[in-house]
């Protein structure tokens, strides 16, 4: 039983396919979906999505959002998402290692600060994995 998936972003569907799996980043940790699935809608957090199409796994970085599943229907409204394939993975490391820099200079008293860099943080670490350069979070 396959599962129809879109992930939607505000400016474009960055992907739509049939798949056997899908691995959501939920605010509540990751979630597995396959055919025939409980109707659910959670919310999402920064992290990486992976679908199975066929028997390739692709992972796709999302930004945050919501995911809703209906009989076998997935769809994910997403602030922003890359697929992984598409990211390049050296300026992604880049990214992520000034994002580490980022989070380290900014001073303790600096809350607003900090919340910020970690924020860029969690969405640099991500795009990094989706790009294939970190198995772990």
């Amino acid at each position: 039983m396959s599962l129809s998936v879109r992930v939607i972003a505000p400016d474009k569907t960055v992907w739509k396919g049939e798949a056997q799996e899908v691995i959501l980043p939920s605010i509540t940790g990751q979630i597995g979906i396959l055919g025939g699935h409980a109707p659910l809608l959670t919310a999402l957090d920064i992290g990486v999505m992976r679908v199975r199409a066929e028997k390739d796994w692709q992972a796709i970085a999302l930004m945050g959002g919501f995911a809703e599943v209906e009989q076998d229907q997935v769809t994910i409204l997403v602030n922003g998402a890359e697929q992984g394939s598409k990211i390049d993975q050296e300026t992604a490391k880049q990214e992520y290692e000034a994002a580490q820099a980022a989070v380290n200079a900014v001073g303790a008293e600096d809350r607003q600060g900090k919340i910020q860099a970690n924020q860029a943080l969690r969405r640099t670490r991500s795009r990094f994995q989706a790009a294939g350069g970190m198995t772990k979070s």
